[in-house]
């Protein structure tokens, strides 16, 4: 009688475990299942680690912040957070607010913060403050993005020399033929409108400005933790390919957030897209 409740109640558990709900599913770059843990191992080997995110992913920004707090535990001081969601511009508002030399009101209402700053992003901005970690701006400045937008990298020689300080060092060395820049054109001609060569060089400044500042805030001992939308940093391109140019040498590995239907297993399209890789349900909630 003992055995026979014993039985039932693992297949009780069973059953109940085979019917999870899982918000998401770890991989690496083969498609094979791996354990937070080993990942981070991983992570805080590297010189520079990148996390694309999905915008409106609340597992993605969840991640952010607990791969953060993993990170912070091994390395210490030696982490050093940037991110896309800040623009060069806004550096010294960030430096005063982590220093305490302003109020959370005056950052807030002076900085150029996303509209799901408060929910997805000011907690790792908190984090930085707790843990007196330095926090860099790595975007260029919006404007000076849509001026590529308009009139092309030409466009940017007539900034002042101050204003240059706000973009990576011209000129750049953009390469149409880097995958994500070559299949901008194609993709967003997909969606209608009118599209120019311009396009995925406005988003060519973004990444090369971004890998300027993170190599210029980087140095040997630390870990650069960066968060950007996946489309920087996935296969290791935009971003990444910007920062191979300038130190080959880095070690550099990339985490990724995609969607699927079923988070297991994780669709051939999205193997190798990074380092690691978040699977999360298409139905999950957004953030915005």
């Amino acid at each position: 009688m003992k055995n026979r409740i014993l039985l039932f109640a693992m297949f009780v558990v069973f059953v109940a475990m085979k019917s999870d709900k899982k918000a998401f599913e770890l991989y690496n770059a083969d498609g094979k299942e791996i354990k937070y843990n080993k990942m981070i191992k991983e992570l805080a080997k590297a010189d520079v680690v990148f996390f694309g995110e999905l915008h409106n992913n609340p597992i993605s920004h969840w991640f952010e912040l607990e791969i953060t707090k993993s990170l912070y535990d091994i390395k210490k001081d030696k982490l050093v957070l940037g991110a896309e969601m800040f623009e060069s511009d806004n550096q010294l508002l960030l430096d005063e607010y982590l220093s305490g030399l302003i109020k959370t009101k005056n950052f807030e209402a002076e900085a150029k913060l996303w509209p799901n700053y408060s929910t997805d992003y000011k907690p790792l901005v908190e984090f930085a403050k707790e843990n007196k970690l330095k926090f860099v701006a790595t975007n260029i400045p919006r404007r000076y993005a849509a001026l590529v937008n308009k009139k092309g990298f030409e466009g940017l020689d007539s900034l002042s020399p101050e204003a240059k300080k706000l973009i990576a060092p011209l000129p750049v060395k953009y390469d149409p033929e880097v995958e994500c820049y070559k299949s901008m054109i194609e993709m967003m001609g997909g969606m209608g409108g009118h599209v120019t060569a311009n396009i995925p060089k406005a988003q060519a400044i973004k990444d090369a400005t971004m890998a300027y500042f993170i190599l210029q805030n980087w140095k040997k001992g630390d870990l650069f933790f960066h968060y950007e939308g996946s489309y920087h940093s996935d296969n290791h391109e935009g971003i990444v390919w910007w920062l191979k140019q300038a130190a080959p040498k880095l070690k550099i590995l990339t985490v990724t957030t995609v969607e699927q239907d079923t988070i297991k297993p994780l669709s051939d399209d999205f193997k190798n897209s990074a380092d690691f890789i978040i699977a999360v349900p298409s139905d999950m909630t957004k953030t915005y």
